[in-house]
């Protein structure tokens, strides 16, 4: 069995910054940098909630996702929460060649701890997600990305929703050819 990391204790003399435990201040200011390289694309049908292009730079959220819910009376915005994952999910695939799930598992974590961080309880905001997330038989796609990385669905070996994405590409060429990258 794996031991289990220690964490420095902050010292009441300062030994330790603040910010290299836990932090919703440093979180969020991670979270704003991350914001500032990409661009956010809502107007495609996207399975499973949100994508990445191949290069990264764009993330793709499905435009049938409500971009606000309601927690405690004020409406939040989920799109950072989404930008979030799908940056460090894509980051941990390309950079450390993690295969999708373990990046994945990952990237939801960064993604619950933003959401906690922002003075949000968890099972709300993933219970108003999953009401939205769409599968091979859930939702017609007639709009999907050229450039969605596909990967993930791969990985997935979600066949059947990778073929219907592709007849739902504008450049259906392009897409069947670089399917399994």
């Amino acid at each position: 069995m794996a031991k289990a990391l220690k964490l420095p204790r902050r010292s009441r003399r300062g030994g330790h910054r603040a910010d290299t435990l836990l932090s919703n201040g440093e979180l969020n200011h991670a979270l704003g940098e991350i914001m500032k390289h990409v661009r956010l694309d809502r107007s495609w049908d996207i399975p499973y909630l949100a994508g990445y292009s191949l290069d990264g730079k764009t993330v793709y959220i499905d435009r049938h996702l409500p971009r606000t819910y309601r927690s405690h009376g004020r409406r939040v915005r989920v799109d950072p929460f989404l930008i979030l994952h799908e940056s460090v999910e894509k980051a941990l695939v390309d950079r450390l060649r993690l295969h999708y799930q373990h990046a994945h598992q990952i990237a939801l974590r960064a993604e619950r701890a933003s959401v906690q961080a922002a003075g949000l309880s968890w099972h709300p905001y993933n219970q108003f997600m999953m009401r939205f997330v769409k599968t091979a038989g859930h939702e017609k796609l007639t709009r999907v990305p050229d450039d969605l990385h596909l990967k993930p669905y791969w990985d997935e070996r979600d066949i059947a929703l990778v073929h219907l994405m592709q007849k739902a590409m504008p450049g259906k060429c392009a897409a069947l050819m670089r399917a399994k990258k």
